[in-house]
């Protein structure tokens, strides 16, 4: 069968086992649409929040960016997984225990404020809104590479799915779903590593193989890429190249932005008791690590496999991968020196790498700003970093099965997280917008109907983040992490083991860590046009990182006006002494 057959085979029957999913355990109440019952085992709920867990950024961008960056790729490594065990120990079973349905939930009652769980409300969207631009990216380019449909289509296709199971099912729909997807994820993830592991190194875990020698040589895959890397002008793959302030804080900002994930935190909410969750988040950490383990070998196997495959190619006998991706945009090509072979070095293929989203197509396809070359340097590639995970099956010429694969985990990947991602915004409207703060006398019933209709806007609204996308996956959810860790983290830390902190001190530093975070985000990625950019950063911090000093800024702002105004209630001690008992 042929590889594009396979391909909607296996994507085909995913949809229709993720669709099917839904209609069986659709939700029939509130507590089955927030929180599953309460009653999800501690091994699904761990293979669910896994899939929550592993999005669009893990499957198909953070191999592609450690391809490129080398060793500095390895915060995204060391700060999600971290991060995701500084939940599991410091939040999760309190916030379990606390028993009720959302982030917000907590903030409103633990701070005694409706405005408190506004201004939570309001971070919870803004985080959450830029981090399904990456998954809706990531459904995009999955689409219109293996699918062979416009990108934008593409995007439409997979808001359709999401609709099914996350405005059907809720909570309950997209937990059993997200079992499934976990199954094709990681199944799609880990054969072509052990693949290319073998054919690369003769050793089927990847893990070691990355490690290993190359077949039919003593030299050291790592030590290979390295003089590779340094040959074509690029710094070694092994060493670091960003600074030591920078490389903490962007770890830093990932780790303590993985306990203010709305997504991640509510799945803790299904488990019947406070000791389930602490299970199901030892069950979750070792289905991530399966994956987090194997990506730096995909990587480097991706890496040197992309090279070996196109340099000093004639470009009319170039592989078909290399055209493939080209078609659609996310890969360009310019013959500097008229010499018609592929030469691929450090620098800029072209004078505009910055993604340009309107209808225009050309040669170099419709998300190549323009094609006019770089001449500052040699460079005749331009690859975007997001296709590397995707198209290395085809660099390493496996069999159609296993590019089919790919896709179908992929997709699995990014509509997984874009369902959590939903549903937290359609709860944070309904629940903490509708029925706690403006509209207290609607029934079940109507609550239900509002977290429906607001899960279909917020498709409707993650669509255009699709067709819009501001950057690659990875980068993209790195600012999310950074708004998070600056903005509701502090306040879930503080609110579990500080009894002082009060409302106007978490009301000031969620705000202060809002503002400060996103407008110098904003400012360095969409307005700051120099190009020694870095030179002007604070303290030579990037705007992946700044979420860790929103996040200090945070604390100190919360300690500060919490110190000058009033202390909380009798009732809130109580209820903050009660959450820390086992």
């Amino acid at each position: 069968m042929e590889t594009q057959a396979l391909t909607y085979l296996f994507v085909g029957a995913s949809f229709a086992i993720y669709i099917g999913i839904a209609f069986w355990s659709r939700a029939k109440s509130t507590n089955d649409f927030y929180v599953a019952g309460k009653g999800v085992n501690p091994i699904a709920n761990g293979m669910a929040t896994a899939a929550d867990w592993m999005s669009a950024s893990s499957f198909i961008s953070m191999a592609g960016l450690i391809a490129f960056l080398g060793k500095d790729g390895s915060v995204y490594l060391m700060g999600w997984t971290g991060g995701y065990v500084l939940l599991a120990l410091l939040l999760a079973p309190y916030l379990r225990k606390f028993g009720q349905y959302t982030v917000p939930d907590f903030v409103g009652t633990r701070y005694y404020s409706s405005t408190a769980r506004l201004v939570a409300v309001i971070c919870l969207i803004f985080i959450s809104f830029v981090y399904i631009a990456g998954q809706m990216r990531g459904v995009g380019i999955v689409f219109s590479r293996f699918l062979e449909v416009d990108i934008n289509t593409g995007v439409i296709i997979g808001m359709v799915i999401v609709f099914f199971y996350a405005v059907m099912g809720g909570m309950k729909g997209i937990t059993y779903t997200q079992v499934a997807q976990y199954c094709v994820m990681i199944f799609a993830y880990l054969v072509p590593a052990i693949f290319i592991s073998i054919l690369i190194t003769g050793n089927p875990i990847p893990q070691v193989g990355f490690g290993d020698t190359l077949n039919g040589s003593s030299i050291f895959l790592l030590d290979k890429l390295d003089q590779v890397t340094i040959d074509l002008g690029f710094g070694a793959y092994t060493e670091n190249t960003k600074t030591n302030i920078d490389l903490f804080c962007i770890t830093a900002a990932l780790m303590f932005g993985t306990g203010g994930l709305p997504h991640v935190i509510v799945r803790f909410f299904t488990v019947p008791k406070v000791s389930d969750a602490r299970k199901s988040a030892g069950y979750a950490l070792i289905f991530i690590a399966l994956l987090y383990t194997t990506a730096p070998a995909v990587a480097a196997f991706s890496r040197i496999n992309f090279i070996d495959s196109i340099q000093n190619v004639e470009y009319s006998a170039a592989p078909d991968w290399f055209k493939n991706w080209e078609n659609i945009g996310l890969l360009a090509w310019q013959d500097k020196n008229n010499d018609r072979s592929i030469q691929y070095s450090s620098g800029n293929a072209l004078e505009g790498i910055k993604p340009d989203y309107s209808e225009q197509r050309g040669k170099s396809g419709e998300r190549i700003l323009n094609n006019k070359p770089n001449k500052a340097n040699n460079n005749e590639v331009y690859i975007d970093r997001d296709i590397m995970v995707l198209a290395n099956p085809e660099i390493a010429k496996l069999p159609g099965w296993v590019i089919a694969l790919v896709a179908a985990g992929g997709l699995a990947a990014a509509l997984s997280t874009a369902a959590g991602l939903l549903l937290v915004i359609s709860s944070s409207i309904s629940h903490d917008l509708l029925k706690k703060t403006f509209m207290p006398k609607i029934n079940e019933k109507q609550e239900l109907l509002y977290a429906r209709i607001a899960s279909t806007i917020a498709i409707a609204i993650a669509g255009l983040f699709g067709i819009y996308p501001p950057g690659f996956v990875a980068q993209v959810i790195a600012f999310a992490f950074g708004i998070a860790a600056s903005t509701i983290f502090p306040a879930l830390l503080m609110g579990i083991f500080s009894k002082r902190l009060n409302k106007e001190g978490a009301i000031s530093g969620m705000i202060v860590g809002l503002v400060f975070t996103t407008s110098y985000i904003v400012y360095f990625k969409f307005l700051f046009t120099s190009a020694n950019i870095s030179e002007n950063w604070f303290m030579g911090v990037s705007p992946e990182g700044i979420g860790f000093i929103g996040m200090l800024i945070n604390f100190v702002v919360a300690y500060t006006v919490s110190s000058f105004t009033k202390k909380p209630p009798e009732k809130i001690d109580e209820m903050v002494e009660s959450i820390r008992q086992p």
